[in-house]
């Protein structure tokens, strides 16, 4: 790729900025942000690449175009990049749903240009460019979206791109995409939302001073309800039928749990609670996450 334009510097554009740079895998970056907060934060950081004031001037030059933004914008920036983007420019994204985004932009985007879905499956619960990380990408899988359209060339490009990146690769449709994180990603962020939700709700009726005395279980929790709330009500909204799916799964196992704890069925639980222990085990095999006490924290 001669150049790069990456729209919406937040926590993983500014991380792809970085990388991009340091891996010195475009001539020229391009930033596109319409945040002043993080124009301000971007130049102060001396992040590598050239803020551009208008979409055109970032578009017209780039031969990938990188979506970085909430979900719920692509439609506006979709009709406005269509009055002067080249057929020649890939252009990908890095949402973490996919069904209803790709019929977004089937309906919206111009006929002839080449939009293959990315998801790289990593981030954080703090946003902004200045908590981006040059290695957040790296040794994390990044999911490709193929379809019967999907030109194989810009494919074969765009997977060269993340693999230059750092990350491993696969290639799904949208439906097992969807699918799959609605279980991994979609209903474990819904789960610590609501139990962060319900540890407030207790402390208000009980009057009890319950934040301060957190234990580890809610402290993780809480860590993961503290992400962007419009990403993950975009995320939610769309990829509705699915989590619908997974929380009806939830409340189901939640309600077994239940009546084994209320009939002190030590046999039932004790078999799920140790059946659930294997899974971390193979997280742990697969390397998806570290074996040190606390999460590596201390």
């Amino acid at each position: 790729m001669k150049n790069i334009l990456i729209i919406g510097c937040g926590l993983l554009g500014s991380s792809l900025v970085r990388r991009i740079s340091k891996k010195k895998i475009a001539r020229k970056i391009f930033i596109f942000e319409k945040s002043k907060s993080n124009i301000s934060k971007i130049k102060r950081l001396k992040l590598p690449g050239k803020i551009v004031k208008s979409l055109k001037d970032g578009v017209v030059n780039s031969d990938l175009i990188i979506f970085c933004t909430p979900m719920s914008e692509y439609k506006n920036l979709i009709n406005k990049i269509n009055k002067f983007i080249l057929s020649k420019t890939i252009i990908t994204d890095i949402g973490s749903s996919k069904i209803e985004s790709s019929k977004i932009i089937k309906k919206f985007l111009k006929k002839g240009i080449h939009w293959i879905q990315s998801h790289p499956i990593t981030g954080s619960e703090v946003s902004g460019p200045e908590h981006g990380k040059e290695n957040m990408f790296k040794d994390k899988w990044c999911i490709l979206i193929r379809d019967k359209k999907t030109n194989l060339k810009h494919l074969k490009s765009l997977n060269s791109f993340w693999k230059k990146v750092g990350s491993k690769t696969v290639i799904m449709n949208v439906e097992k995409h969807d699918k799959i994180f609605s279980i991994t990603s979609h209903l474990p962020h819904l789960v610590a939302y609501n139990l962060v939700k319900s540890a407030q709700d207790f402390e208000k009726k009980q009057k009890y001073d319950l934040i301060k005395y957190s234990a580890g279980g809610l402290r993780d929790f809480s860590r993961i309800a503290a992400s962007n709330e419009i990403m993950w009500r975009d995320i939610f909204f769309d990829n509705k039928i699915n989590v619908s799916k997974a929380i009806d799964m939830f409340i189901k196992n939640l309600n077994s749990f239940k009546k084994d704890i209320n009939s002190k069925n030590s046999k039932s639980i004790i078999k799920k609670l140790s059946q659930t222990k294997k899974v971390r085990s193979k997280i742990l095999k697969l390397k998806q996450d570290t074996n040190k006490p606390d999460f590596g924290r201390n």
